[in-house]
């Protein structure tokens, strides 16, 4: 799943440079994935059984290799936009799915599959050849998912009289902001390094965040969750606007550092806090949230792309910032320690 939606992050400038794929074509491949990725996220909560369906995990599977394959296989727009669409569906299965089954490593394997697709791009800057490598790769740890067997969902909090819904508001806000913020950076972070640094920097980005879930795990047993929070947002925006702002290759790869530190810690967070507040369907509701601000982001940046990407990572940290001024509003909340790494919203 971590190759099948963030291969195109590093593929992006060799499809612009060598594909002739417009800023503004990019920004639409992207925000059809996430619309794919957001559909799939509704249909797990509108229909449980495909979170615990073999079926559906192996047939999404097949559809997230084949739609890398099918990548090179085409020069049209519209066709890549159906690739991604697809491909963005099929990942949420992917997700949920593996998130049920196995939480500490479906989170991590994220930041992985994130490393691995920045690998592919600094083995070979050709973007067809990159695509197949992705697939290719996609197939063989499609090979070791096959025989996953997708957990029980667990049972939902018991609403309560005096759930504290002004602070699932607070938090609702925060993940939304963060799931338009998150996604700019994850889109054109590597364009805007550019050249292999950029490869380099999203290789980083992965083995950061591969290790968030296991650092979050150990903050939170000296740290509230609900203090956590808004300065792992705080430090996102920072790593976001550091390449805009400071040139050079110790500032991008900071940059990357802070960002995959970040992505992952923040979505398992927030959905450990959802889970304390016990507000009823509180997962479902932070990841449409959060799902519905990663197909805002790219559309969001878009018409900042004209002048490169600078403005568009800009605009990112700003709207983390918010979701920090968000957060903050649970400083006042009960204290939760618990450490939830289950949940769909990364």
């Amino acid at each position: 799943m971590g190759i099948g939606r963030f291969a195109y992050t590093p593929i992006l400038p060799l499809m612009a440079a060598q594909a002739g794929l417009t800023a503004q074509a990019g920004a639409s491949l992207a925000t059809a994935n996430y619309a794919g990725y957001f559909v799939g996220a509704l249909a797990c909560t509108a229909i449980p059984g495909l979170s615990r369906s073999q079926a559906v995990h192996r047939c999404s599977l097949v559809l997230l290799v084949a739609t890398l394959a099918a990548m090179p296989l085409t020069h049209s727009t519209v066709v890549w936009l159906v690739l991604r669409l697809i491909a963005g569906l099929a990942s949420a299965l992917v997700f949920v799915i593996a998130v049920g089954a196995r939480p500490g490593w479906g989170m991590g394997g994220i930041g992985a599959g994130i490393a691995l697709s920045g690998l592919v791009v600094l083995a070979h800057a050709q973007w067809q050849v990159a695509w197949w490598l992705a697939a290719g790769l996609s197939a063989l740890l499609a090979v070791g998912a096959w025989t996953l067997c997708p957990g029980t969902p667990a049972t939902s909090a018991t609403p309560s009289a005096d759930a504290p819904r002004r602070w699932f508001v607070a938090l609702f806000t925060s993940y939304t902001l963060e799931g338009v913020g998150y996604i700019i950076a994850a889109t054109f972070l590597v364009a805007a390094i550019n050249g292999p640094l950029g490869s380099g920097a999203w290789v980083l980005v992965g083995l950061a965040a591969a290790g968030s879930p296991a650092l979050m795990l150990l903050l939170g047993r000296r740290w509230a969750q609900t203090r956590l929070l808004p300065v792992a947002l705080i430090i996102q925006a920072a790593g976001i606007a550091l390449p805009a702002l400071v040139g050079g290759p110790v500032a991008a790869l900071v940059a990357a550092v802070l960002f995959g530190a970040t992505f992952v810690g923040i979505a398992t967070t927030t959905l450990g806090i959802g889970a304390h507040l016990r507000v009823p369907r509180a997962a479902s509701a932070l990841t449409a949230g959060y799902s519905a601000g990663q197909i805002l982001g790219p559309l969001l940046a878009a018409p900042l792309l004209h002048h490169g990407y600078h403005l568009a990572l800009l605009l990112a940290s700003v709207i983390v910032l918010l979701g920090a001024v968000a957060a903050n509003g649970l400083r006042t909340a009960a204290r939760p320690r618990s450490f939830t790494a289950g949940g769909t919203g990364s």
